[in-house]
């Protein structure tokens, strides 16, 4: 998966997240969402986890490890990454 690819995934598994989670907010017992909750998040941690190695950070909060302090800055602003075909 290249970068974009993989930002998109990321995308997609925290729009379900956020999803599941308001859904879980209403029902808080129905285990199917539960199950399918858990496995979202740990599919989304899983892609941030790949991304950040493989791409540097996604946010600058301190979740993620990082080596080079300066590759937040280093890489492109997710505005340099778009050209005006995509818009």
């Amino acid at each position: 998966m290249n970068q974009r690819e993989m930002l998109n995934s990321i995308r997609v598994y925290q729009f379900c997240a956020v999803e599941l989670n308001l859904f879980l907010d209403n029902f808080p017992e129905d285990k199917n969402a539960k199950e399918d909750y858990n496995k979202v998040s740990c599919k989304l941690t899983e892609l941030i986890s790949a991304y950040e190695k493989n791409f540097g950070p996604l946010t600058n909060f301190g979740s993620a490890y990082v080596e080079n302090p300066k590759a937040w800055v280093n890489t492109p602003w997710p505005w340099e990454n778009c050209s005006r075909e995509e818009e």
